[in-house]
């Protein structure tokens, strides 16, 4: 054992000599070595044994084998001796500690180093053998900041040290590993294994926001701050230098404020109009290799101010409207448009009080201030008024409140509504005009008379016609449809008739056609005394034709009356009176106790039975059938109810009915 200690005695095999006396062994010697001497034992008899004394202690690792010479000498002459090699082996003993090959181990690793990739490998060696040079390899705790944390492993045989876990330079930028080498013996000893962390661009920048200012007015000036922002990259060097700049660099400005704090102010002025709401992207780009870049959208309102008034799609509208119209209905609509929005848009159509013949024009029209729907207040006449010329004045809501006018036009189109009047020849109350004279020797053609009328309407509906009633073809006279002038068609004779009634419809042009007649009486004479025996014995036929009418409608008139007279008697003899009921004592509550959708009788009141009240009650109670009007003059009382058939006395009824009048 290398571990023996000094002074320790070897016995050693004697020599044999078969000499005897001083020829036999008589000493030993050893050869020269620095461990080991030789002494000698003599026994009792005198015999002489060698041992082997260690003088130093021994050391397996330095030499772990001797060889000594022992020579045994005899006492002869010659001298004789005999020599024998005596083999140390010396055995191992646990007396040293595993060495590492280095104290501290330094190693460079990339973060993005896959899993289980080993990294070093450390060696530590054992002078010994055997199993005391058989060394394990483990990580040692030696205190909370020196430990392998579970991101490493290492093999316990070959010292091979690999990632456990994915590395972040960002989390940890560095390890210190204390590795220990035991033995077989249960030696143990240490080395430091540092273990630096090389960043790899494997981060892109972080945009966090930390303010916004949402809505912001549409009147900011160019500079206001929207939002501030803060950008960073976890990694290192050129892999954490961010560049960072807007996409809407035109309406927008990126301004550094400090080191990774970002201001994003207006650049021009905003119109909610045209845009209500901007995306503003934020785009932050590293500088590393690959470069990673990130990027983050806000959301930005912009909130209306009341800068622009309503607006009409034209300044003048214009709008036909028949005459005759049905009074309250709409005849036109008219709108505005703000392009602000909540109560800055809320658009009110009022329309300026102007005068349309002494009278306001609301008398005439009025408009819904929310719709802009215009009413027609009355009937209109094309004859009185033919159009109406109104200004409309739309006002948002805003404040300041803004508002703009448009001119609107009113057409009144004229109907059909005026039948021709005729102007000449006048007529009488009988719708007859006086005679006109016709030369006996009127060539044919002549002109005769001429019919002149008068159309209140316009256009097409003022346009007349001139014809004779019936139709017919007249054998002696014409008339020109659109001049209404009279013309003789041919030459009279004397078979002739003298006298001629003539009746001249008047049909204007319009739908549907109205019209009006006259008649003319033409006398064929050329003069006034041959006319009159005739015209007298015409006079006198018409007179006696007109006589005869009249007996036959009174005749009529009479057995009519006759006829109704009989049926009422008859009527009046099958009706026989009914006995009234018998009510007795009501309550006087005004209402039934009943449903009062029914028809009740009231007897109870201030006319005593016979005399009853019929009381009506509407069906819907939100039916509304009174107007209240302004008495404008005092209706006795007397006049209310006739009770000249009651029987009572004016005295009780007046009372009655002051009572209930209050």
């Amino acid at each position: 054992m290398e571990l023996t200690s000094p002074g320790t005695r070897f016995s050693l095999q004697n020599a044999e000599d078969p000499d005897i006396g001083v020829n036999t062994i008589q000493s030993y010697k050893l050869s020269d070595n620095q461990y080991f001497i030789l002494k000698e034992k003599i026994s009792n008899d005198g015999s002489r044994s060698p041992e082997l004394v260690l003088e130093k202690p021994l050391d397996r690792e330095a030499q772990n084998v001797h060889k000594i010479l022992l020579t045994a000498l005899d006492g002869g002459n010659p001298v004789r001796s005999g020599t024998a090699i005596i083999k140390i082996i010396v055995t191992d003993a646990n007396d040293n500690f595993p060495i590492f090959t280095h104290e501290v181990y330094k190693v460079n690793i990339n973060e993005d180093t896959p899993i289980n990739t080993t990294i070093i490998t450390v060696n530590a060696t054992d002078r010994d053998e055997g199993v005391n040079a058989q060394i394990s390899y483990s990580f040692s705790k030696t205190s909370g900041n020196v430990h392998h944390t579970g991101m490493f492993s290492i093999n316990p045989i070959s010292g091979e040290v690999k990632t456990n876990k994915p590395l972040d330079f960002e989390a940890v930028m560095n390890y210190e590993l204390s590795i220990q080498a035991k033995d077989g013996g249960d030696l143990i000893s240490h080395c430091k294994l540092l273990i630096e962390v090389i960043d790899v661009n494997d981060n892109a920048p972080e945009i966090s926001l930390t303010s916004l200012s949402s809505p912001v007015p549409e009147d900011s000036p160019p500079g206001t701050v929207i939002a501030l922002i803060r950008v960073h990259d976890q990694d290192s060097g050129a892999n954490g230098e961010v560049d960072c700049k807007l996409t809407e660099e035109i309406i927008f400005n990126l301004v550094l404020t400090s080191e990774s704090y970002y201001r994003i102010v207006t650049a021009i002025f905003l119109d909610r109009e045209k845009v209500s709401t901007y995306n503003i992207t934020i785009l932050a780009k590293d500088r590393g290799s690959p470069s990673l870049s990130n990027r983050k959208s806000i959301t930005l309102e912009v909130s209306d101010i009341n800068d622009n008034p309503p607006l009409f799609m034209k300044s003048t509208y214009n709008t036909y409207l028949p005459e005759n119209n049905l009074p309250g209905s709409s005849i036109f609509k008219i709108q505005a448009s703000d392009p602000d929005s909540g109560d800055n848009a809320k658009i009110i159509y009022t329309i300026l009080n102007t005068m349309a013949e002494d009278l306001p024009i609301s008398s005439y029209l009025s408009m819904n201030i929310e719709t802009g729907d215009l009413y027609a207040q009355r009937s209109f006449d094309y004859e009185k008024h033919k159009e109406f010329v109104i200004q409309v004045t739309a006002r948002d809501n805003g404040s300041p409140s803004l508002s703009s006018n448009a001119t609107l036009i009113i057409h009144i189109v004229d109907q059909n509504d005026n039948v021709p009047k005729i102007l000449y020849p006048s007529v009488d109350n009988a719708g007859s005009a006086m005679f006109e004279m016709v030369p006996f020797a009127s060539e044919p053609g002549s002109l005769i008379t001429k019919v002149i009328a008068v159309d209140m309407d316009s256009g097409h509906n003022s346009w007349l016609s001139y014809d004779f009633m019936p139709i017919l073809d007249s054998p002696y006279f014409t008339i020109n449809q659109q001049t209404g002038e009279i013309r003789t068609l041919r030459m009279f004779q004397e078979k002739d008739t003298l006298n001629h009634k003539i009746v001249v419809v008047v049909r204007d042009n319009g739908f549907p056609s109205l019209s009006a007649t006259v008649t003319v009486s033409l006398v064929i004479a050329d003069n006034f005394q041959q006319v009159i025996p005739k015209f007298s014995n015409e006079i006198n036929e018409d007179t006696q034709s007109n006589l005869q009418l009249y007996l036959v409608i009174s005749l009529a008139l009479i057995s009519l009356l006759f006829i109704i007279t009989v049926l009422l008697v008859i009527i009046s003899k099958c009706k026989e009176p009914k006995p009234a009921p018998d009510f007795g004592t009501l309550g006087t509550t005004l209402y039934p106790p009943i449903d009062p959708r029914i028809l009740s009788w009231y007897s109870d009141g201030s006319l005593p039975l016979p005399n009853s009240y019929n009381v009506c009650v509407a069906l819907d109670s939100c039916e509304n059938d009174f107007t209240y009007v302004n008495s404008t003059q005092e209706v006795p009382v007397e006049n209310l109810i006739d009770a000249d058939d009651s029987g009572l006395e004016n005295k009780s009824l007046e009372d009655s009915s002051n009572s209930f009048m209050q």
